[in-house]
């Protein structure tokens, strides 16, 4: 029998180390799945939208990085709704039309408010996906049946129990003018947190409504005045927040206390006011991603969006957590095991604990209140 020569050894053992380093290598991917993401990203909310889509991105990257999605890649796909729900329902129906064409499409990460939610859910309930919002809190959502549906924010019942008793009851506030905007959202928390207020005694001498995206107010600060009112809640977003604030500081109304919704829970609030922000108090459903995260996650955010994390960052990193911890429970993509296996969930994310209820609410909603401190916001409930 021939000998090995001390050649033929070494190429035999280079051979062997390379089979073995290519087993245990990245495996390529089985194929691709998609995550489609409807949220504004452009016009006046594109910035929120797009701290929501960054969450998603990084989260899809995290995962990619570790084998993806039973084996298969998870591709983000972003789509601008433009904040209209006309805009919406045709994401809605291009999206449809993607799982039509056979493409395996995990869920939908949106959409961004609650009206553009409200209309697309009239095309994502019967569809094969799962539907996970980062940010819609409007209350009837919820409440029609949707098997697919669920939401990592608190919705508007809790946010107003929540903003109502802290006006009242840590401030002291006794008399209230709310002011909201004029679309679902800012409706329905305006008509909650009058409720709110007044089944804890409080008055609400007047109620005004606004249109989304204005700037101006030389009707409304008057009847703000006229009211004679200890603090003003304002439900609606960062686009029209900052300057009804710096309306009332200029018209000498500076000293009241001004409260807004979790829609301007916007770095924007802040930038836009002119230094009148300072003082205001603003409520959020999670903590700021500071708070929430480390640096690494900051680190990889950054390197992935090459910007800063902001505040829907970490809503959005959370919405993909539960869309891919119910697929992985599931170990399917079909979309009632995945709807099964998330209503089962019980972990935490970013944004807070990730226990749903069987209409797709949060089990433990949260609420948290910032007040802008040296220009920043700051939390001060829960301390």
């Amino acid at each position: 029998m021939k000998k090995n020569t001390s050649r033929e050894i070494l190429i035999s053992l280079l051979l062997v180390a390379i089979l073995l380093l290519s087993a245990c290598g990245p495996k390529k991917p089985k194929g691709e799945v998609f995550v489609y993401v409807a949220v504004p990203l452009s016009g006046f909310q594109a910035n929120g939208g797009q701290t929501v889509l960054g969450g998603v991105r990084l989260m899809a990257e995290r995962l990619n990085r570790e084998g993806g999605l039973l084996g298969y890649k998870v591709t983000v796909v972003g789509m601008d709704d433009e904040s209209d729900s006309d805009v919406a329902v045709a994401v809605a129906e291009e999206i449809q039309q993607a799982v039509q064409a056979g493409k395996t499409v995990v869920g939908v990460v949106g959409h961004y408010n609650s009206g553009q939610t409200i209309e697309a859910m009239k095309v994502y309930k019967d569809l094969p996906l799962i539907v996970v919002t980062p940010t819609a809190s409007e209350v009837s959502i919820t409440q029609q049946g949707y098997g697919n549906f669920f939401r990592v924010n608190a919705n508007d019942t809790v946010q107003a129990k929540v903003d109502a008793d802290f006006l009242v009851n840590t401030l002291g506030v006794r008399r209230v003018a709310v002011v909201y905007n004029d679309d679902p959202y800012g409706v329905g928390l305006g008509q909650l947190i009058s409720q709110e207020l007044e089944a804890l005694g409080a008055e609400v001498p007047v109620s005004l409504q606004v249109a989304v995206e204005q700037s101006t107010f030389e009707k409304e600060v008057p009847q703000v005045r006229d009211a004679v009112p200890d603090a003003v809640f304002y439900a609606g977003y960062e686009i029209e927040a900052p300057y009804l604030r710096l309306a009332l500081v200029e018209n000498g109304l500076g000293e009241l206390i001004f409260f807004a919704s979790d829609g301007a829970f916007l770095s924007a609030t802040i930038d836009e006011a002119e230094a009148a922000a300072e003082g205001i108090y603003v409520s959020a459903f999670g903590p700021s991603p500071a708070q929430a995260v480390d640096k690494q996650w900051v680190q990889e955010y950054q390197a992935v969006e090459y910007r800063n994390p902001d505040t829907y960052s970490i809503n959005g990193y959370s919405a993909l957590a539960v869309l891919a911890e119910g697929v992985k429970r599931a170990k399917d993509f079909d979309a009632a095991r995945v709807a099964d296996a998330i209503r089962d969930l019980d972990f935490n994310a970013p944004i807070g604990q990730m226990s749903f209820d069987a209409s797709g609410d949060l089990k433990a909603p949260q609420i948290y209140v910032f007040q802008v401190r040296n220009g920043e916001f700051v939390q001060v409930f829960p301390e």
